[in-house]
């Protein structure tokens, strides 16, 4: 009886060949792999940031713009303006949007905090303390982490048009035309100073009559064109 020929099987070279060439694909897979996963979480990582800062921006922008020139009138102690700001503290009278829950105007207090992450907290309690307000204690949020620098300057304008930036804008009784923020992140990711006019923060007489005191801006025909 014929047998047919047993067909030839791999040599211990070309085994160890393809085996060398398989750990050499699999290598190259799981580093790509590696560099796909590493330039996604760096761009996840990004996206965070910009949204980030995003958020404290339209925060100070939708805030700031809409500060009330108001007196506490009706504390016991003595009469002082609600705007008061220094070089890393600022507090002022806002009113929080319809959809935020809380009514009424509201006394905002910015400053930094050192915990386990150094933090910008934002402290909230109503300005006139009604019957209807009572409900609504302070409340303390931080409004950003990771923190190194947070610095605040105020814009006084002169008679002249003019005017110079200061860096303290306690006991007085006006608002400043201008406030400039500078904040740094301990990661050292860019961060532009951010600059917001005080919607009713009045030039004096003198500097309304000087042709080269610049135009106020048309606030209301800019929220229109929104």
């Amino acid at each position: 009886m014929n047998f047919p020929q047993s067909s030839r099987g791999f040599t211990l070279i070309e085994v160890m060949l393809a085996m060398t060439l398989l750990s050499i694909m699999v290598v190259l897979l799981f580093a790509s792999l590696r560099i796909s996963s590493e330039s996604w979480n760096a761009g996840e990582t990004k996206v965070a940031q910009v949204n980030e800062k995003a958020v404290v921006y339209q925060f100070f922008k939708r805030q700031l713009t809409n500060v009330r020139p108001l007196w506490d009138d009706f504390s016991d102690s003595e009469r002082h303006f609600s705007f008061q700001g220094e070089r890393d503290w600022l507090q002022f009278v806002s009113l929080f949007p319809t959809s935020a829950g809380r009514k009424g105007l509201q006394l905002f207090e910015i400053s930094p905090k050192k915990m386990e992450k150094d933090v910008i907290i934002v402290k909230l309690s109503p300005f006139y303390p009604t019957e209807e307000n009572r409900e609504w204690r302070e409340e303390e949020e931080v409004l950003l982490e990771h923190v190194a620098e947070f610095r605040l300057e105020y814009f006084e304008p002169a008679d002249d048009g003019g005017g110079r930036w200061v860096d303290n804008w306690r006991d007085r009784d006006n608002l400043p035309a201008l406030v400039k923020i500078r904040i740094g992140l301990e990661d050292e990711s860019y961060w532009p100073d951010m600059i917001f006019p005080l919607r009713l923060a009045a030039p004096t007489e003198s500097a309304l009559l000087n042709p080269d005191f610049p135009d106020m801006p048309d606030f209301e025909a800019q929220e229109g064109d929104r």
